[in-house]
């Protein structure tokens, strides 16, 4: 593997190596192979330390050894963003997992980083409760959800994840354990090995103390610490690597129903939406699909002569709506009581018109990305009133249009590129979409695209919050030891 001859020629790469063995165990640390990459840039190593003590002396002994950090969790948004500059040890958080504190009748729950949504929410909900999360990828780490800052579409009600933190516990640049909560943020210091470390999970009791990096990058009275934890989401593990976090929990809804209406134009999804809103229907989710339309097919005249085809003003099709075959979705959901969420229901089918369904399950593409692997995919976030302006400047850039799926109800929308588009042609159509964002308060970021459009395009646009970005990076990370590079500015 040359990931792997590279790694045995570097100086030292012997001892390195035996040392994130006796780390993490044998079977848990090992040289990189083909694999193991980070939005195409391969690692030397990869550790997979049994708890947040064995994840420390990882950290410390890249720091003693100048080599650069990226934390992983199930990899499913690894080619997300920016390559890193350079991945000498892929540090994955799998074995940071399980529910860690779960108070008897708390609405919180501390859940470790590299563990599954899908096993959190069966752990919960053999209680009857859930996280109110619902991110598209499929297998996603909540330590991964929250580092790529993803929501689904509950983000309607409930935000995202990282607006739902209560507190975080996450590794600095030097190894030191932090804990950030509602009371204040504390230094857990270099926490000695517990229990839980040595049996492959995690956990470390904290001690009073208020470290150096919070204090002094934000001040003890402008900004709680919970506002470091939030920084701490998005960046791609280049601020911190996140330990734990600490979520609020509640009870499943009861009742929960979809209710959905065929729709043909982004301005009919922009008037649908306000009635919706105006409604006050306290919609739990509302979202949008509109797959690339296909043409109908011409009318045959008579179907004793099917080489005859109408013309666009044949009395056969004159007056008939020139729509794709194939409508769009508008699907809002409704959680709740069932008597409520059916009343409810009743009231929303109506004022979506008789074209309107109800059913008990999501549609198949709920919850699910428009773009796959290899695609080049987009975010646009915009206010609500403007979104149908936004996926029309993205059809007049691209000049055809491109499939559109999200949360039509917060304006918050993905889209994928034709793949044939070169490079080039990628970055003038992003330059027009965000020319007609800026006038309208919202933003277009490229989320993945293959590497030779990554290497061209600007992926996030203007970002005003650049400099305090750059001082936090400058702050809590001063060596560039994590995820160089994978954050906006090449920070």
């Amino acid at each position: 593997m040359a990931a792997a001859a590279s790694s045995t020629n570097r100086p030292g790469a012997l001892e390195i190596t035996r040392r994130l063995a006796e780390i993490c165990g044998p079977p848990f640390a090992r040289f990189a192979g083909a694999a193991d990459e980070v939005a195409g840039r391969t690692a030397r190593w990869v550790a997979v330390p049994g708890g947040p003590h064995a994840a420390a002396e990882v950290l410390r002994l890249a720091a003693a050894h100048d080599l650069t950090v990226v934390p992983r969790g199930a990899g499913t948004k690894i080619d997300w963003g920016a390559a890193p500059a350079q991945v000498d040890i892929l540090l994955d958080t799998g074995r940071l997992a399980g529910v860690w504190h779960e108070p008897q009748g708390s609405p919180l729950a501390e859940i470790g980083a590299g563990t599954p949504l899908r096993a959190v929410q069966a752990s919960l909900g053999r209680t009857g409760r859930r996280l109110p999360v619902d991110v598209p990828s499929p297998g996603a780490t909540l330590g991964g959800v929250l580092a790529a800052d993803e929501a689904g579409p509950l983000r309607h009600r409930h935000g995202s994840p990282c607006a739902q933190l209560v507190g975080v516990r996450y590794l600095d640049a030097d190894g030191e354990l932090v804990s950030i909560g509602e009371s204040g943020t504390t230094s857990l210091g270099r926490a000695a090995p517990t229990a839980r470390d040595q049996a492959g999970g995690g956990g470390a009791a904290a001690s009073p103390g208020l470290p150096g990096g919070a204090a002094a990058l934000f001040g003890t009275g402008d900004l709680p610490g919970l506002d470091v934890a939030r920084l701490l989401c998005g960046s791609q593990g280049g601020l911190g690597v996140l330990v734990s976090a600490t979520l609020r929990v509640q009870a499943v809804p009861a009742s929960r129903v979809w209710v959905s209406r065929p729709v043909w134009t982004p301005l009919e999804v922009h008037d649908l939406v306000r009635a919706v809103l105006a409604a006050r229907l306290d919609p739990a989710a509302v979202e949008l699909d509109l797959p690339v339309p296909v043409p109908l097919p011409r009318r045959r005249v008579h179907p004793s002569h099917p080489s005859v085809f109408a013309r666009p003003d044949h009395p056969a099709v004159a007056g008939r709506p020139a729509r794709p075959a194939a409508a769009g979705s508008l699907v809002v959901l409704l959680e709740g009581g069932p008597a409520d969420v059916a009343e409810r229901a009743e009231r929303l089918a109506a004022l979506l018109g008789p074209e309107a369904t109800t059913a008990s399950a999501a549609p198949e593409w709920w919850g699910r990305y428009p773009f796959g692997p290899g695609d080049t995919a987009l975010r646009v976030e915009v206010p609500i009133n403007d979104l149908h302006a936004a996926v029309y400047a993205l059809r007049d850039a691209v000049g055809v249009p491109v499939p559109v799926r999200g949360s039509a109800g917060v304006g918050t929308v993905y889209a994928t590129l034709p793949a044939a588009l070169p490079a080039d042609r990628v970055a003038a159509i992003l330059a027009a979409v965000r020319g007609v964002l800026l006038a309208r308060q919202g933003r277009c970021v490229v989320v993945a695209a293959p590497t030779p459009v990554r290497r061209v395009v600007d992926l996030w646009g203007e970002l005003p919050t650049l400099p305090r970005l750059r001082t936090a990076k400058a702050h809590l990370d001063p060596h560039q030891r994590l995820a160089p590079g994978r954050l906006p500015g090449g920070l």
